[in-house]
């Protein structure tokens, strides 16, 4: 499936749904999660709850971690660098700083951009902003189409880079993101079991989802998440016992695996679109996004 091209409606995620670094004490971790427009209902409503339910793991890592959260309408260009200079004033190098894009990007050959709504902004737009942040240790996870042809531009050392697919030619809709912020609330994701779940442990937990996906539904891999960094096995991500509460509940975690379960039917749905009458495609499609909202608001309350 796709991602739609913009053409006054395009999209973008990002990401921006991360989780926390844990700091040395008095130190800071400042996240950004930006979840952009998404042109289509079942996309604009996927970034969305993407993004929301990393902001609550993120807050729920304690009052050290610092979160912004742009959706929807109010994702934007401007708001994304209103976030981003307002965190570089504020920012001392013992800090940390967490950035996750979700949504869809594009790459003509020459320049990768993550889609708003309005103006799009580049790579090379988000790492100068970057770099203006004096947090001595950065990640940046990318998790929309095309992302792969980002790191190039956000390149820099003590910068760690995760992306939802190895290059810019990866167009279509990714399904990163989803294990990704799954990896935070998965006590699996955890390998070593020292209770904290670090990059590099996050990226091995959503890699072998996202296969797992392509090899379970029977289709061919589009997209190849891929890791760019010094020692992402240090940059410490959450801690356990505080970000896993929603999934320690049963019936919480039984609401999860039914969005889950959606989420995938979606994604199956739209594979047959083509061979499928229209309506009978828009009547399937409505009646899951249905449950998909229904769900996501019993686990909201």
């Amino acid at each position: 499936m796709a991602a739609p091209k913009k053409m006054g409606c395009c999209l973008k995620f990002v990401s921006t749904l991360l989780v926390a670094a844990l700091c040395p004490l008095g130190a800071t971790t400042w996240c950004v999660t930006n979840a952009g427009l998404g042109g289509e209902p079942d996309y604009e409503q996927r970034f969305t709850a993407q993004a929301g339910e990393a902001e609550k793991l993120l807050k729920a890592a304690g009052p050290d971690v610092q979160v912004t959260t742009l959706s929807g309408a109010g994702a934007t260009k401007a708001a994304l660098q209103s976030a981003l200079r307002d965190i570089g004033s504020k920012a001392k190098p013992a800090d940390e700083f967490v950035l996750m894009l979700i949504g869809h990007g594009t790459f003509d050959g020459t320049d990768y951009k993550f889609n708003l709504p309005g103006p799009d902004i580049s790579g090379t737009e988000i790492a100068a902003m970057l770099d203006r942040i004096p947090a001595s240790k950065q990640l940046v996870v990318n998790g929309t189409s095309a992302s792969g042809a980002s790191v190039h531009a956000l390149q820099k050392p003590n910068r760690t880079i995760v992306t939802a697919t190895k290059s810019g030619t990866e167009k279509n809709a990714t399904v990163f993101p989803r294990y990704w912020i799954e990896a935070l609330r998965d006590p699996a994701a955890d390998t070593d079991k020292n209770e904290v779940v670090s990059a590099l442990e996050a990226f091995k937990y959503a890699e072998a989802k996202t296969k797992d996906f392509y090899e379970r539904n029977k289709r061919l891999a589009t997209e190849h998440p891929m890791l760019d960094g010094t020692e992402p096995q240090r940059f410490a991500l959450l801690r356990i016992g505080t970000v896993q509460k929603a999934s320690q509940d049963p019936a919480k975690r039984a609401l999860l695996d039914k969005r889950e379960e959606l989420e995938v039917s979606i994604d199956a749905l739209k594979l047959q679109k083509a061979a499928m009458p229209t309506d009978e495609y828009r009547k399937q499609l409505q009646a899951l996004l249905l449950q998909l909202a229904k769900t996501q608001a019993e686990l909201d309350q």
